[in-house]
C-alpha cells in the first residue's frame, strides 16, 4: 500500500480515537456543571477541538484520495463506518446531555427523535448496502449522502456548542435564549428531513437487489 492510501486511511480511522477523546473531555464537562457554573471552559474546548477535527476527517480523506487517485473499496466501506461510529458516540451523549440539563420537552424530544432516526437509517442503509454487495452493486455513498453526512458534523457540533456553552453566558442575553435554541431545533429538522431523504434515496436504489434476495429460493 502506497504511502498516500496509508495517509488516507488513517485520515478515515482517527475519526474514531478522536470522536471517543471528544466524549471523554465532554461528559466530565457536562459533570462539572452546575446551576451557578456552565462547567469546565478547558474541558469544553478540549471537546469542541476533538469534534471538529473528527468532523474535518471526513472532509479531508475524501479529497485527498481522490486528488491522489488511492480511491479504493476498503476506503468505501470503512468511511460510512467510521460516520457510524460517530452517530453511535455523539448523539446518545447529546441525548444524555440535554435530559440531564432539564432542557425543554421540545428540545428533549427533538434531539432524542433526531438520535433514533439516524440510528435506524443507518442500520437499514447498511443491511441494504450489504444485499446489494451480493450482486456486485456499486456500494459508493451517494450524493445525497454524502452531502447529508457532510452536514450532520457541524449540525452536531452546532447541537453540542449550545449544550456545551449556552449555560457559560448571560442567562438574560436574547440571543442565547431565544435565537440560539430556535437555530438548534432548525438545525435538527434539516438534519432529520435530509435523512428520511437519504432514506428513501437509498431505498430506491438497492430495492431490486432485496427484491432479487427475497426471489430466490430458501430465503
Amino acid at each position: 500500500m502506497s504511502r498516500a492510501a496509508l495517509l488516507v486511511n488513517a485520515l478515515t480511522f482517527a475519526r474514531v480515537p478522536l470522536i471517543v477523546l471528544w466524549a471523554a473531555f465532554a461528559v466530565p464537562q457536562e459533570l462539572t456543571a452546575g446551576p451557578a457554573s456552565g462547567g469546565s471552559l478547558p474541558l469544553a474546548l478540549a471537546a469542541a477541538l476533538c469534534m471538529l477535527l473528527s468532523g474535518l476527517t471526513d472532509l479531508w480523506d475524501g479529497q485527498l484520495a481522490r486528488r491522489w487517485n488511492v480511491v479504493s473499496t476498503l476506503g468505501k466501506m470503512a468511511d460510512p463506518l467510521m460516520d457510524k461510529v460517530f452517530y453511535l458516540v455523539v448523539f446518545p451523549v447529546l441525548v444524555w446531555q440535554t435530559a440531564r440539563q432539564g432542557e425543554s420537552c421540545v428540545m428533549e424530544l427533538s434531539v432524542l427523535a433526531l438520535t433514533v432516526l439516524y440510528l435506524l437509517r443507518d442500520t437499514w442503509v447498511t443491511f441494504m448496502r450489504s444485499i446489494g454487495t451480493m450482486y456486485g452493486a456499486d456500494v459508493a455513498a451517494m450524493r445525497l449522502g454524502k452531502v447529508r453526512t457532510a452536514l450532520s458534523f457541524p449540525g452536531a457540533g452546532w447541537i453540542y456548542a449550545y449544550l456545551c456553552f449556552h449555560g457559560m453566558v448571560r442567562s438574560d442575553a436574547p440571543w442565547a435564549t431565544d435565537v440560539w435554541p430556535a437555530s438548534v431545533l432548525a438545525v435538527e429538522a434539516f438534519l432529520a428531513a435530509l435523512t428520511l431523504a437519504s432514506l428513501v434515496t437509498y431505498t430506491r436504489a438497492y430495492l431490486p437487489f432485496l427484491r432479487r434476495a427475497l426471489s430466490q429460493k430458501g430465503t
